[in-house]
């Protein structure tokens, strides 16, 4: 799953508009539009501020797998 779907299923998991949404996190509606369309990444303070709203690691967030595993 890539970021910008990652915050799609998570922003309609909890019901809300993108406009419902943005205000929460301190961005704009539009801005955070982008970011679900994969057409623009967030700054790191955007992300703290998904990651807080959601409860989530920033690395649940942003469908990190951690730790890899050690290639040979």
């Amino acid at each position: 799953m890539t970021f910008s779907e990652h915050l799609l299923q998570l922003r309609k998991a909890h019901g809300l508009k993108q406009t419902e949404l943005a205000p929460h996190i301190g961005i704009s509606w539009r801005a955070y539009q982008t970011y679900e369309r994969g057409h623009c990444e967030p700054q790191m303070s955007t992300l703290i501020a998904l990651a807080d709203f959601y409860n989530l690691s920033l690395d649940e967030l942003v469908c990190r797998d951690w730790p890899k595993e050690p290639e040979e």
